[in-house]
């Protein structure tokens, strides 16, 4: 299997750190490209132009992080990321990541082609609110549900999504400074990061 990725897609680490947990590591091969420059080779896999891009042992491509991590997880070995009992929780949690991505990533790109401008459009503010709501109801769900990955000894795809995007909001928005006010997160957070799947893929 081929995994098109670059080292600052917080989408590509997800299938990144899927394929570490699923023992996949010398299964994967890791193609480092840039997606922004219209990679021929990311382009004949993805032509979408984005990571993370997979061509699987069959030589089928697959787009899309979640898509492709459920995959990972059906052809690798060890606890399931979509466990059949949880499948519905797990789900739950791997979308509000999915979601907290999405809105860090667009206010990323935002920034990075209008400047302050995309912070101030309907949509940059819209974004941030997305992302207030999104940190308070996943702080709300870990002190309620006593969840702590570090004590089952195992992570799920929601597990890997929203951590993820929590190390993409340090990562690329320390301005929202999100670890004080959410202080159950932000020990929720701490544990998964501790895992070396996590370690070895940081964001550079």
């Amino acid at each position: 299997m081929q995994l098109f990725l670059n080292a600052t897609s917080p989408y590509a680490r997800v299938a990144r750190i899927a394929a570490l947990e699923k023992g996949l590591a010398d299964r994967v091969e890791l193609i480092w490209c840039d997606p922004w420059s219209d990679d021929e080779a990311l382009l004949a896999v993805n032509p979408v132009g984005r990571v993370p891009a997979l061509t699987t042992d069959d030589g089928t491509a697959l787009v899309e992080s979640p898509l492709i991590a459920m995959h990972l997880d059906a052809v690798g070995q060890g606890p399931d990321l979509v466990p059949g009992a949880q499948q519905s929780e797990v789900l739950h949690r791997a979308g509000l990541g999915q979601g907290l991505m999405e809105a860090a990533f667009n206010s990323v790109i935002g920034r990075k082609h209008q400047g302050a401008a995309a912070d101030d459009s309907v949509l940059g503010q819209r974004r941030a609110r997305a992302i207030a709501r999104t940190l308070a109801a996943l702080d709300n769900e870990v002190i309620e549900g006593g969840d702590n990955p570090d004590n089952r000894g195992t992570v799920t795809l929601g597990d890997i999504a929203v951590a993820v995007a929590l190390d993409y909001l340090l990562f690329r928005m320390p301005e929202i400074d999100w670890q004080p006010r959410h202080p159950a997160l932000a020990d929720w957070h701490e544990a998964v990061i501790a895992r070396e799947s996590f370690r070895t893929t940081r964001f550079q």
